[in-house]
């Protein structure tokens, strides 16, 4: 080397030296280089704005000529850590610098890294898609020769390293004189060695163009520090290796960024707590003005009108329950997985996309676009090497988050299947290719789906409008159904909410701003911008905006800061509430009650409630989870009653669904135009209503075929109130005489009679269906009824048997003429 060059080279190192010696100044650097000792590390991240304010020649330096500057400081912190501890300094052959911070022109995408920046120090914003295995470089090889008893050793360079001529890659087995060597691999050095793929963002790439990537070169703590699908910041110097072919270079040399720092740019931010903040979070949790849950479900999503209990759900998902493993391997687990299904244009993708926001770890997903092995994991071969490698899936990637699924039902059932063992095991098992592996994959599900019609029929069972194997929708704690409907007061008040909405405007925006034209890169700086953000004083509510919160101010409805509201959530998860007796026993009496309810009850309006899924043992834990995510809501570490209380109100507000009545039928009642009179027109009436009775015909079969799905006959005798209209219309012309004789005393000796309760009622009909059976007969004399009914049931007296006939032919169940009673 010239002296010239040594001299001014050393000169740089002193300034490099001067600058990590700062106790003078602040002892900011000092103190990193003995952390970085304490810590046991050799790489000091140094900011380079700082270095461009004490010594800007240098960083003018190191940003154009980086290889030789980026020697010469790593030489000066060795120097420098030498003079701090010199026994830690004899541990690494070299100490690495990397850097931050904003490198205005030289902060680019893999699209504008052009020939003009080799040499210099970039920084390059992409996506990883694609990483190598980690391999161990040899940094110093050493030999020993038995026949002189002398020990060789060698150091090995490359085109990555700073040194200005690579040596060869040849491993020595002879020295000068002829004697073989040895190779001591026990005191041979190596380091850690990796290959990055990054690609510019696709938001980033210009309209039908394909994206471009470059090549990563990281090595030793620099390793697996990123994996496929992050987005990263790599702080480099780009430097093209030239290849020979046949003893001659190529016109084209490929190009590689040797990366010195690499910064994830994903939204997992670990929160910074300050006393302050603690103290406002638990304030907030035990203050009395209103109940925290309510507060914090109406701060979910605020630009989406109305879904309150959606909101809580989502609260509740968010929080989650808790996650047990019992000594003999079992795993109860504490996720809470949520389908939203319902017409279009009810927000429930933007719901997804609040979540998306909200969540610290979040994955988003849509049907179409994803298959079952693309969720769970992938088996791939690698290009280069050829070999069998495994690729995570999105559930793996989500692992401790939420996975959120846009047009479930758009998924074909097979990739829905894969799905199963994530959803309630919380691991993804893999046996294809000779690979046997387990990988976690414990996250929550939120979905969104339309009914299998497109819009949900209400003349229709939700599991009908659903259509998805009982299997799956076990496994969903919550499933809401969201209709449109029309209501001319709630639609008034959407509308002013969706146009205060469009009429928002940010509170900086001055008047007649044009719109900021889109950059290359997100941040012009590799410093974290949210870490900043939450590191400033934690407000807890929101300042009020007419258009964001409607014109009339409320002063009892506040709505939560969206960064205290993360906060909140990611301290209040911590939590491991305990269930109390009180709690289990209200969580264990409504079990019972869900499992038992008769839901073809025909009294009340239960008879047309209908469930959206089926009520398993899983929903007995829904209701633990459930309650335990309330609890965390309010700081508790007892699971109460009052939690319980909301977990069964979320449960029977998501569990049924209405089921509206044929709109034949309603008309009828609407019109208060009783049955017999209906048939005593129908005899008269034209081809015209012929057809009616075509489609009664058509509906009492569809009946008979639900019915025969029943386990018990007495429900189907129960049921056959709605098959009458058309079975009697059928029996008209033989029994219409027997008919009209018998209706007429029924009508006038009913006012006389007691009226029997329902069940009573009930208990008749089965008694009656009873003697049907055992005599195999469809008419039976009045005498023998009321003989067998008193010795059945000694509670009934003979006014309230012909009471109960009485109903059952206005029921159009059986018919009375001249004392003998006819089962339809």
């Amino acid at each position: 080397m010239d002296p010239g060059d040594e001299v001014r080279l050393r000169e740089i190192q002193r300034e490099y030296l001067d600058f990590l010696d700062d106790d003078s100044d602040q002892g900011f650097y000092s103190g990193k280089v003995k952390d970085m000792i304490s810590e046991n590390r050799h790489r000091l991240i140094v900011n380079i704005n700082d270095l461009r304010r004490k010594k800007p020649q240098r960083a003018r330096g190191m940003i154009d000529n980086s290889f030789e500057e980026l020697g010469c400081f790593q030489r000066a912190l060795k120097e420098f850590v030498s003079a701090i501890d010199a026994t830690y300094s004899k541990n690494f052959d070299e100490f690495s610098v990397g850097f931050d911070g904003s490198f205005g022109a030289n902060h680019v995408s893999p699209r504008t890294l052009l020939s003009t920046f080799i040499g210099t120090m970039v920084c390059v914003e992409g996506i990883v898609t694609k990483c190598s295995l980690i391999n161990p470089k040899v940094v110093r090889s050493v030999h020993y020769c038995p026949a002189t008893k002398k020990i060789i050793e060698r150091k090995y360079t490359d085109m990555t390293s700073l040194d200005a001529f690579p040596s060869s890659s040849v491993y020595p087995t002879k020295d000068d004189e002829g004697n073989l060597l040895e190779t001591e691999f026990g005191l041979s050095k190596y380091k850690d060695h990796q290959t990055y793929s990054v690609q510019e963002m696709p938001e980033k790439a210009p309209a039908g163009q394909l994206p471009r990537s470059v090549d990563i070169i990281v090595d030793d703590d620099l390793v697996d520090l990123a994996k496929p699908g992050d987005r990263v910041q790599v702080v480099g110097t780009y430097r093209c290796l030239p290849s020979k072919n046949n003893g001659f270079t190529n016109a084209t040399f490929k190009t590689v960024l040797i990366a010195n720092n690499v910064q994830i740019l994903n939204k997992e931010v670990d929160f910074l707590f300050t006393t302050e903040d603690v103290k406002k979070i638990k304030k907030f949790a035990h203050q009395k003005q209103g109940d925290v849950f309510d507060i914090l479900a109406n701060s979910i999503a605020p630009s989406i009108h109305g879904h309150d209990y959606i909101k809580k759900a989502v609260l509740c998902m968010l929080l989650g329950g808790v996650e047990k493993i019992l000594p003999n391997g079992t795993r109860l687990r504490g996720d809470i997985n949520v389908l939203l299904i319902g017409d279009p244009s009810v927000a429930k993708s933007q719901m997804l996309r609040y979540v998306l926001y909200t969540a610290p770890r979040a994955i988003a997903t849509t049907g179409r676009g994803s298959s079952g092995v693309g969720l769970t994991a992938a088996v791939t071969t690698d290009n280069e090497t050829g070999d069998r490698r495994l690729e995570a899936g999105a559930m793996v990637l989500a692992d401790r988050g939420i996975v959120c699924i846009d047009e479930f039902d758009k998924m074909s059932d097979i990739d829905r299947t894969a799905i199963h063992e994530v959803m309630e095991q919380g691991k993804v098992t893999i046996s294809k290719a000779g690979i046997q592996a387990k990988l976690n994959a414990r996250c929550s599900v939120l979905a969104a789906a339309n009914p299998v019609y497109g819009r949900y029929d209400p003349f229709k069972t939700p599991m009908e409008n659903i259509a998805m194997q009982d299997s799956l929708l076990s496994r969903f704690d919550l499933i809401f159904v969201i209709l449109d409907t029309i209501e001319t007061e709630n639609d008034r008040t959407i509308a002013d909410h969706v146009i205060r909405m469009h009429r928002y405007r940010a509170p900086n925006e001055q008047d007649g701003d044009v719109l900021p034209l889109a950059s290359d890169v997100d941040l012009l700086s590799t410093l974290n911008q949210e870490q900043e953000i939450s590191e400033q004083e934690l407000q807890v509510y929101d300042k009020y905006d007419p258009t964001l919160h409607g014109p009339v101010r409320n002063k009892n409805q506040k709505f939560v800061n969206l960064m205290f509201m993360r906060k909140y959530i990611h301290l209040a998860k911590g939590l491991k509430p305990q269930l109390t007796k009180e709690a289990a026993d209200l969580i264990s009496e409504e079990y019972t009650k869900l499992r038992n309810m008769d839901m073809n009850e025909s009294d009340g309006d239960s008879g047309n409630m209908a469930r959206t899924q089926p009520v398993t043992a899983r929903c007995l834990e829904t209701l633990i989870r459930l309650a335990t995510a309330h609890a965390k809501a309010r700081l508790s570490n007892k699971v109460e009653s009052k939690d319980s209380m909301v977990a069964i109100e979320l449960i029977r507000y998501a569990c049924f669904k209405k089921v509206l009545e044929k709109e034949k039928k309603s008309k009828r009642k609407a019109n208060g135009v009783s049955e017999d009179e209906d048939e005593e027109e129908d005899e008269v009436e034209s081809e015209g209503t012929k057809s009616q009775k075509g489609k009664a015909r058509r509906n009492s079969a569809e009946d008979e075929s639900e019915e025969e799905e029943g386990e018990e006959e007495q429900e189907k005798m129960d049921s056959q109130e709605v098959e009458k209209p058309a079975k009697k219309r059928s029996r008209r012309h033989t029994i219409q005489q027997s008919q009209t004789q018998s209706t007429q005393p029924a009508s006038t000796n009913s006012s006389s009679l007691p009226i029997v309760t329902s069940e009573k009622l009930k208990d008749f009909k089965s008694i009656l269906f009873k003697l049907f059976h055992k005599e195999r007969t469809q008419a039976l004399a009045m005498d023998a009824i009321m003989t067998y009914v008193k010795e059945t049931n000694k509670k009934f007296v003979d006014s309230e048997i012909k009471s109960a006939l009485n109903t059952m032919q206005d029921d159009n169940q059986v018919m009375i003429s001249d004392d003998t009673v006819f089962l339809i």
